[in-house]
């Protein structure tokens, strides 16, 4: 009897034993929650990798984390992602590991902005592309004027990335591979947009020099002068015995301005030799003082212009207009002058 109980209280101390030792690793790893941090304390800003598809066994994804934590919190160090650290989803290693990490802190009177750059490796293949994550990563921040005892977390986001095979076995569509992480494929446009850039600066040098030849206002050097405001003058003018008096004394006034003093028809070569810009409108100039001759004291006085004087008028301040502006006018046809 007595041996028999020895035995029974032998094996129901063993079970307690066995009991208490099973329980001890759960309640020393057994760690209170931790609160996440109120918004506010942390602002966050990352760079991520260029792009999410096309990884393959090797490769080396960057993410670079931008973290202002507000005092009087500070970030514990210690809770930084270690180093050769691989990465587990459900459990079940993912095969990134963390590959390096840097730490870069900048100090101000409020706050503190902390630079993490962390680098991952992928050490995992496939016959097909699956999809793969970089977990969240869970900082911890402690209130330095709660003596240690205001400790909380804050959360760094996952990023989504899709790992591609080194090879693959049978045709492709890739219509019905149009995964949300690929983006549009974009042709490279380099070539195309260099050409349409030297061609809008040709448009534009073409246009400035169109308008400096045709226009009339001031706002370009030689543009504005007296014979420009007088062509502008002269194509308003009504086709009319007062509207060709007009335009004479129009012209009479651009010439004696351009020269600086009055001209008559008897000192044309005097106007020359001061203005030789003009020496190619001799002719004309002589049929416009005939014209001025004829409009104000001599009806009877020739000039040969053939046709409208008023348009004549308005064709010779246009040419004297081109000579201001160091233009070459077109070659007078003699012939028809004189006929």
């Amino acid at each position: 009897m007595k041996l028999n109980f020895i035995k029974k209280l032998i094996a129901m101390l063993t079970l307690m034993l066995a009991t208490l030792v099973l329980t001890l690793p759960a309640i020393a790893l057994e760690i209170p929650d931790i609160p996440d941090a109120k918004d506010g304390v942390v602002t966050f800003k990352s760079i991520e990798p260029d792009h999410r598809v096309g990884y393959t066994v090797g490769d080396i994804l960057t993410r670079t984390l931008f973290l202002e934590v507000k005092k009087p919190f500070i970030l514990i160090e210690e809770s930084l992602p270690i180093v050769g650290y691989e990465k587990r989803y459900k459990g079940q290693i993912t095969g990134i590991e963390l590959r390096s990490i840097t730490h870069e802190k900048d100090e101000h009177s409020a706050f503190v902005i902390h630079k993490i750059k962390v680098s991952y490796q992928i050490f995992t293949n496939s016959v097909v592309a699956k999809p793969a994550i970089l977990p969240a990563e869970f900082l911890r921040l402690i209130n330095v004027n709660s003596h240690g005892k205001d400790v909380v977390r804050y959360r760094i986001p996952s990023y989504e990335i899709a790992i591609s095979p080194l090879s693959i076995f049978g045709a492709v569509k890739i219509e019905a591979d149009m995964s949300d992480f690929r983006g549009p494929l974009l042709l490279n446009a380099h070539d195309e947009t260099q050409q349409l850039k030297v061609a809008l600066v040709i448009l534009g040098l073409s246009l400035l020099g169109l308008l400096y030849i045709v226009g009339t206002h001031a706002w370009l050097p030689r543009m504005g002068g007296p014979f420009a405001r007088a062509f502008k003058s002269l194509r308003k003018l009504p086709s009319t015995q007062q509207g060709l008096q007009l335009a004479v004394s129009q012209v009479h006034k651009a010439i004696n301005t351009t020269s600086g003093q009055s001209v008559f028809g008897d000192t044309i070569d005097l106007f020359l030799a001061k203005k030789p810009s003009f020496s190619g409108l001799k002719i004309e100039l002589e049929q416009f003082f005939g014209l001025s001759r004829q409009v104000f004291f001599e009806s009877s006085a020739a000039h040969s212009i053939q046709g409208d004087p008023l348009k004549w008028l308005q064709s010779f301040a246009k040419r004297c207009r081109d000579c201001e502006r160091g233009l070459t006018p077109e070659a007078l046809n003699t012939n028809k002058a004189k006929a």
